[in-house]
C-alpha cells in the first residue's frame, strides 16, 4: 500500500478517533492517514497530536477553525494529497460505519484491477446495512435509485462515502468547482468521474450504522443531494457543467 492515504473528516469524534486511528494504520505499515478536524471542541485534535510519536511521519493533522462540512474537508484533503505525492487516496468515517479490514480490498480494486475509483458499496448486492432503521435504510436505497436514474451512472451506491480514488482521476477534476458539500459531494464527485470515463469498480461491503457519538445527517443535507442531482445533470446536458 505505498503512496496511499486515508482520509478522515472529524467534528466531535473523541469517542471514536483513538480507536480509530490504530484500526486503519495497523492494516499496513506503509498506509498514511489524514485527520481534517474542524475544529473539535470536545478535543478530537488533540487526540491525533498525542498520538503523532506513535506513528510518526504516518499520522497528520489538518485543523480548521470551524464545521464547514464534508465535502470542503475532503476537497481540503485531496489538495494537500495530490501535493504529496500520494497515488490512492481514500475517503472514510471515523465513527465505524465503514470496515478499516476493507481497506485492502478497495486498494487492490485499483492498483491491481486497475480501476481508476473503487467504492465501498451497501447495496451492489441487495441491501447490507447494520443496525439503522427502515425509514432510513429506504431513504438511503431510495436516493441512489433515483441518482442512478438521473445520472445513468452504472453505480448502486451513489451517495456511498467509502471510496478510494487514483491520484490520476483527482487530479483531472477541477476541485476548486466542487459545488456541493454534503452527500450530494459524494453524488458529484462520482457523476464527474462518470463523464470523465474513468474505470468504476464498486465492491459490497456491510455499512454499520455507528455506536458512539452523534449523527451528522441533516434535512439540508438530504435537500442539497436531491435537488444537487438534477442541477448537475442539467447542466451536463446543456455543456455547462464544469468538470
Amino acid at each position: 500500500m505505498k503512496n496511499t492515504l486515508v482520509i478522515i473528516p472529524t467534528y466531535n469524534e473523541l469517542e471514536n478517533i483513538q480507536l480509530m486511528i490504530n484500526a486503519v494504520l495497523s492494516q499496513n505499515e506503509n498506509l498514511h492517514m489524514l485527520i481534517v478536524d474542524d475544529g473539535s471542541p470536545d478535543g478530537t485534535a488533540q487526540v491525533v497530536r498525542d498520538n503523532f510519536k506513535e506513528y510518526p511521519d504516518r499520522l497528520h493533522l489538518e485543523e480548521r477553525h470551524s464545521k464547514q462540512g464534508l465535502g470542503t474537508a475532503y476537497i481540503h484533503g485531496f489538495k494537500w494529497a495530490l501535493k504529496r505525492g500520494y497515488e490512492f487516496i481514500f475517503e472514510m468515517d471515523a465513527d465505524f460505519s465503514h470496515d478499516p479490514n476493507d481497506i485492502k480490498d478497495l486498494y487492490n480494486i485499483c492498483a491491481i484491477n486497475g480501476a481508476d475509483l473503487s467504492i465501498g458499496s451497501r447495496y451492489v448486492k441487495g441491501v447490507n446495512v447494520v443496525n439503522w432503521p427502515m425509514s432510513r435504510v429506504l431513504l438511503s436505497y431510495f436516493a441512489s435509485k433515483y441518482v442512478r436514474f438521473i445520472t445513468r451512472m452504472d453505480i448502486h451506491d451513489t451517495t456511498a462515502g467509502f471510496v478510494c480514488y487514483r491520484a490520476s482521476l483527482l487530479s483531472k477534476i477541477n476541485l476548486d468547482k466542487i459545488k456541493f458539500v454534503g452527500y450530494a459531494f459524494q453524488i458529484e464527485m462520482k457523476f464527474k468521474s462518470f463523464l470523465l470515463d474513468a474505470k468504476i469498480i464498486e465492491l459490497p461491503v456491510i455499512f454499520t450504522d455507528r455506536s458512539r457519538g452523534q449523527s451528522k445527517m441533516s434535512g439540508g443535507i438530504i435537500q442539497e443531494a436531491v435537488t444537487g442531482v438534477l442541477i448537475m445533470k442539467i447542466k451536463s446536458l446543456l455543456g455547462k457543467l464544469e468538470i
